[in-house]
């Protein structure tokens, strides 16, 4: 088993020194105490893998600004903390260079060190990757959840991705539908082909014929050259028709000819060119009251919509919030863009708000709390207003049981699907999930886990024998 995170304390007051021990030893942590500030060293030579440094009281006056040098020497990438009493500011400003992530207050708050020592963590990881240490991420390759409507949509994609029928995904804007069009790429026959995405209603009318088909030169003013369009781009692979419900009856018919016969012709040309194309069309618009109002042909409606994959609303799959988080925290890690953790009070406010723009709307909100909060924990009360006005969240509902714990809709309001559910798997999944959240977050450090499930340590190592759980390989 891994060891707890080693915690480095410099305090020359030997009381407020065992109190800080007792609080980490608490949260399972292990301190390294040293009272006399010039031997801090030996610690680090005897001790290895320090996860932050809290540093309070020196045993000579002046010592605290060559102390943090010393430490920036021997690791620029070690979080340090200053400790205070309660009203009091240490006598060093807080400096970037030195890695000095916060002030924490003595007597020590059990609440404040927790979160410390995540944001701690955080740091360190975050730190890691910006070395080169990366963790493997699959950034949104295949779709993130456990709710029962993205099940249904994954069995879909298995069943559909190899054929040849074009299909039709439906659902409100930032629902990921071009996550599906490119699940349905990645699993087919034509995943070493080319996957070419087309908004079709982002193009003006006049310019959307050109770029779906190309164009010869002298076609029109500014056609200086040929040019091939994005059926050509796309031959072997797939062709991704986004918002196609925006394109004009005019570019419908063209579009509708091209799926009959499987040839087009580029702008300003008679030449008719074969095309070995799947077509994956998408809209947020309902098709068919577009129909009745004359906005949609009808026969190309029946040629699309061959095969249907509705998207879900996020609203309607909040119990998907945490491992959407997660996802969107390890990605924007990945790319070395800081990170952020969110408390189980702002997981339980966002389960609350009605999502608008569904995941678009939560990966912009969780880029905003990156930048906001870089290497912190957010907690509810920290989160822009709008997410706070749909909940009002119960501290003692939340408090120090929940640390750690998130929280999904059946937290919220337990609601059956209508075609019922096998409750044993559901319930062992969302476990498996959790548990494996949990050590990864924890490092692999089992007790640590377990108080961040609020469970015994004997307990969770159960769990992970009865789900042939390997901690070091969850947690890497």
């Amino acid at each position: 088993m891994l060891n707890d995170p080693k915690v480095l304390i410099i305090e020359a007051d030997s009381e407020n020194a065992k109190e800080l021990q007792s609080v980490l030893k608490f949260i399972n942590y292990s301190p390294v105490l040293v009272e006399v500030t010039s031997e801090w060293r030996n610690a680090t030579e005897e001790t290895r893998d320090i996860l932050a440094v809290l540093i309070g009281s020196c045993t000579e006056e002046g010592m605290l600004a060559g102390l943090l040098n010393d430490i920036h020497q021997y690791n620029e990438h070690l979080p340090v903390y200053l400790l205070a009493e309660k009203g009091r500011e240490p006598t060093v400003a807080i400096d970037a260079a030195s890695c000095i992530l916060g002030r924490l207050e003595i007597p020590p708050n059990y609440t404040q060190l927790t979160s410390a020592m995540h944001q701690a963590e955080v740091y360190s990881e975050s730190r890691q990757h910006a070395d080169g240490e990366h963790r493997p991420v699959d950034l949104f390759r295949s779709l993130v959840g456990s709710s029962r409507t993205i099940q249904h949509v994954r069995k879909l994609i298995e069943q559909v991705a190899d054929s040849e029928a074009n299909v039709l995904i439906l659902g409100e804007s930032g629902t990921g539908k071009e996550v599906v069009a490119r699940n349905l790429h990645y699993h087919s026959v034509r995943r070493e082909q080319p996957f070419v995405p087309v908004n079709c209603g982002a193009i003006p009318g006049d310019l959307l014929e050109s770029e779906l088909f190309g164009h010869e030169k002298g076609a029109f003013t500014g056609a200086i050259s040929n040019r091939d369009g994005r059926f050509a781009m796309a031959e072997g692979g797939t062709l991704f028709l986004d918002e196609i419900g925006d394109m004009s009856l005019n570019m419908q018919v063209k579009i509708l000819r091209v799926l009959q016969e499987r040839t087009f012709e580029k702008v300003g040309s008679n030449k008719s060119n074969r095309t070995n194309v799947r077509i994956i069309a998408a809209t947020h618009r309902d098709l068919e009251s577009a129909i009745k109002d004359g906005e949609f042909r009808e026969d190309l409606y029946y040629r699309l919509n061959v095969f249907p994959i509705d998207m879900p609303p996020l609203r309607d799959r909040v119990e998907d919030i945490p491992l959407l988080v997660n996802e969107l925290v390890r990605r924007i890690e990945h790319e070395k863009r800081g990170s952020v953790r969110l408390s189980p009070g702002a997981i339980y406010a966002l389960c609350q708000y009605n999502w608008p723009g569904n995941v678009r709307e939560l990966a912009n909100l969780v880029e905003r709390l990156v930048i906001l909060h870089p290497y912190g924990v957010v907690e509810a009360d920290a989160l822009p207003e709008k997410f706070r006005l749909d909940a009002e969240i119960d501290a003692e509902m939340i408090g120090d049981a929940m640390i750690g714990t998130p929280v999904t809709s059946d937290d919220l309001d337990p609601r059956l699907p209508r075609n019922g559910l096998n409750l044993k798997a559901h319930l062992s999944s969302l476990e498996i999930n959790y548990i494996k959240q949990a050590l990864s977050d924890s490092r692999g450090v089992v007790a640590h886990a377990a108080k961040r499930l609020g469970m015994r340590r004997t307990t969770l190592v159960e769990k992970l024998r009865k789900y042939g759980l390997q901690r070091n390989s969850v947690a890497s």
